[in-house]
């Protein structure tokens, strides 16, 4: 079990390059990254480009704006957003509210 309620909330100004501060509460193996992860309005996750991993934002509240290889998606409550290896995405956050979500960061094996 997994209970992010119980880790410590790390505040990681510009993260990747991004505006304002991202708060992720995370845990992470040889495998895997596990976030829950906050952004206040006006915040942002850089641009960056997935290399040797993917990752997958799911919404839980709040709306954030995607933009995935230059292709921009409004994310609500209970939708998802992948960025598959190779590939470069930010995440913004234009609302008014709190953009809550959880990530998952899979590594992938080098052949």
């Amino acid at each position: 079990m997994i209970d992010f309620n119980t880790m410590q909330e790390a505040a990681l100004g510009g993260f990747k390059g991004g505006e304002g501060t991202f708060y992720a509460r995370m845990i992470a193996d040889e495998n895997n990254r596990f976030i829950r992860g906050r952004l206040e309005p006006g915040a942002s996750i850089g641009l960056h480009t997935h290399e040797g991993n993917s990752e997958i934002i799911y919404v839980l509240s709040g709306t954030g704006t995607a933009i995935l290889d230059g292709t921009e998606e409004t994310l609500t409550a209970g939708q998802a957003h992948y960025c598959p290896m190779g590939h470069t995405h930010t995440l913004l956050n234009r609302g008014t509210e709190d953009l809550i979500f959880f990530a998952v960061v899979p590594q992938h094996p080098t052949r």
